[in-house]
């Protein structure tokens, strides 16, 4: 089979569907939105920033669209899927990606700490979902963005790890709410893969990125940090129709390393 035939083949796997990626405007949000658009996905991005996200938008090419708006405001939600609506009446595929985090050790950990995360990751997913929903049909598919640090116990990281294990038992109760209409829900759980919220969310200086690659080569069987692509290629999997008999889960994609 030439490149050429591989490349029109690979990039039919998502035609015609209609796919929302929330904090789409950087890291496993816009990978995975490249992603999807390349397959074949009409592609709408979200994210808080307006340059960042017109930036991303012609990154991704594809006719990718972005809509400015926050997963923490449930106006905002209620915009993004109305612009999605009109331009096209339904939805496929949700990656309800957007959230964030940053350290706070035990003893340390504010209550604005605490509700910010939260605001975000668990109360601003499930409004994704809960507003997305009446758009999208039999078929379609949703994806969350989990974390390894849910079952890992990583130090100082308590109330991000509380939050991704909420987005798990979401998807678990979800995919029995959801019995009956073929719509399905997978959580996608990347180990050590560097974007660029280690910097502008975790406030980690490239001297102690590198300090924390020494350590993810040591403690995971495949000995390096993840590439965002490598992520985006397994949300592809659970939005696609290769994975119709695959609705629950929780699909870890770390090297291996909370698995040995």
């Amino acid at each position: 089979m030439t490149a050429s035939l591989y490349a029109n083949i690979h990039s039919t796997k998502h035609a015609g569907k209609v796919a929302l990626v929330t904090g789409g405007s950087t890291g496993l949000g816009l990978a995975t939105a490249k992603r999807l658009a390349r397959e074949g996905a009409m592609v709408f991005i979200t994210g808080r920033r307006q340059a960042e996200l017109d930036a991303a938008a012609i990154d991704i090419g594809h006719g990718a669209q972005a809509i400015q708006g926050d997963i923490a405001s449930a106006d905002d939600l209620a915009k993004i899927v109305a612009v999605v609506k009109a331009a096209h009446g339904h939805l496929d595929i949700l990656f309800a990606n957007a959230g964030g985090g940053e350290f706070a050790a035990l003893g340390d950990i504010t209550e604005a700490h605490f509700d910010k995360t939260f605001s975000i990751n668990v109360k601003g997913t499930l409004n994704t979902i809960q507003t997305a929903l009446p758009l999208m049909q039999a078929g379609s598919a949703i994806v969350i963005t989990g974390s390894i640090t849910s079952v890992q116990g990583a130090p100082a990281f308590g109330v991000y790890a509380a939050s991704k294990a909420a987005l798990r038992s979401f998807a678990r109760t979800f995919a029995n709410d959801l019995k009956g209409r073929d719509i399905r829900i997978n959580v996608v759980a990347p180990g050590a893969v560097v974007t660029p919220a280690y910097k502008t969310e975790l406030k980690m200086t490239d001297a102690q990125i590198e300090a924390y690659g020494e350590v993810v080569a040591v403690s995971t069987p495949l000995g390096r940090f993840g590439q965002p692509d490598e992520i985006a290629k397994a949300v592809s999997f659970l939005a696609s129709d290769d994975a119709s008999y695959i609705t629950g889960i929780e699909l870890f994609v770390d090297g291996g390393r909370v698995q040995v």
